[in-house]
């Protein structure tokens, strides 16, 4: 009797725990979904997602269940997750979505994913963000989507019915930005551009939207950066990048990356595409950015000690722009794809600088399987059972199974 009634305690606590997050409409249709939204004057969130997508797989596995987004969302929204592609193993509420699910590809441009639709109470669309990320920031960008100053729909009819409005190129360019549209978002730049001139782009408030603009050696933004290099790097400093590394990015992707085929391999002079490039732009220093295209490359082609020496050669460049990311990134394809010792030796000293901002267990784990693959099983284990303390619930159950594989001394790759 006491087991029973402690289970009957039990059933409503996890009810409750399962409700923190986003609730989801079931077994509905797109109209229901629309009356109820207006019989509750809400506004209708869609997840338009893949079952291949990872960023879909993380926004619902790690943020919507969150307790602080499911009060944010349930308060303000119907929520909707539409599936976009058909799988065998697709229940049936999932095929009963079908037909609308393609529907929803073709009228409201659904092309990358995941894609997440903002409709208001009428059922009407105003607003798209494309991509994830974490609770407060992705919260922050669906608010966007219930105001009007900064709808990315209700900003696009605003935009083309007011061509002289400056404000209002300006919030369509952050709102183009954050909905993926390239085409809309050059344009209203370009307009704002052309309404405000030069020297005011070049200002606190707005040196990010010229760096956003500056997608093309042609645009009028990446020549105000080139024309203006001192002042711009002045109004840089507090976001950790120069305007040589906006403008050999452009040029690397103009005049390097086209070169890069992936239909077959064919070698490239990295060399002598430098020397051309800064030849014909002798304004610009193009040795990282040849770097990390080098790394691309050779990554791609499976290259691994050409891949070691481009990520050597752009470190060496500025060591102070190569994130920690970036170095756990390199150090754990050499640790899967390469056993030469001098790429893992070499993937052990940027796995170990990535660790000197802090113990990121993700990073951990990494320096950890190197010391392992190295040879090295006493450190390896020290590491790993560090990646585990600093892990997150989720996380801790694969890194306590590669802990238990280098106690028994079996292959962790």
């Amino acid at each position: 009797m006491k087991k029973l009634f402690l289970l009957l305690l039990m059933v409503p606590l996890l009810v409750i725990g399962q409700e923190k997050g986003i609730q989801f409409e079931h077994g509905t249709t797109w109209e229901k979904v629309k009356a109820k939204a207006k019989a509750s004057n809400k506004h209708i969130f869609v997840d338009c997602f893949t079952t291949w997508c990872g960023p879909c797989k993380y926004m619902s596995n790690t943020i919507f269940p969150q307790e602080k987004v499911g009060e944010f969302f349930n308060a303000n929204f119907v929520n909707l997750k539409v599936q976009m592609d058909q799988t065998n193993g697709d229940n049936e509420e999932v095929k009963s979505w079908y037909d609308e699910a393609k529907r929803f590809a073709k009228d409201y441009n659904v092309r990358a994913y995941p894609t997440f639709l903002i409709f208001n109470p009428d059922g009407e669309l105003v607003h798209r963000i494309v991509g994830g990320g974490e609770a407060d920031a992705f919260i922050a960008r669906a608010k966007e989507g219930l105001n009007p100053e900064t709808q990315y729909v209700t900003l696009s009819k605003k935009f083309e019915a007011n061509p002289n409005d400056a404000d209002i190129a300006k919030k369509m360019a952050l709102a183009a930005e954050s909905s993926y549209d390239q085409e809309l978002e050059k344009k209203a730049i370009s307009r704002y551009i052309g309404l405000v001139g030069d020297q005011e782009m070049l200002t606190q408030e707005n040196i990010s939207l010229l760096l956003q603009g500056a997608q093309s050696s042609s645009s009028s933004a990446y020549q105000i950066l080139k024309n203006n290099q001192h002042t711009a790097n002045e109004l840089l400093t507090s976001q950790h990048k120069t305007v040589n590394d906006i403008l050999s990015t452009v040029l690397a992707q103009e005049l390097v990356y086209p070169k890069m085929s992936r239909d077959g391999y064919l070698p490239v002079n990295f060399d002598s595409l430098q020397t051309a490039i800064e030849k014909a732009h002798p304004y610009v220093k193009m040795a990282s950015a040849i770097a990390q295209a080098k790394i691309q490359y050779y990554g791609y082609y499976k290259d691994w000690p050409a891949f070691k020496d481009a990520v050597n050669a752009f470190i060496n460049s500025d060591a102070d722009k190569v994130s920690p990311q970036f170095l756990n990134s390199f150090a754990w394809s050499i640790f899967e794809n390469c056993d030469d010792p001098t790429c893992i030796q070499a993937a052990l000293n940027w796995s170990k600088k990535s660790l000197e901002g802090g113990e990121n267990p993700a990073f951990l784990d990494t320096y950890a399987n190197l010391l392992y693959k190295s040879g090295d099983k006493e450190n390896a284990i020290k590491w790993q059972k560090k990646a585990v303390e600093h892990a997150s619930a989720h996380e801790k159950e694969n890194y306590i199974a590669t802990l238990d594989k280098m106690k028994k001394g079996e292959q962790t790759w």
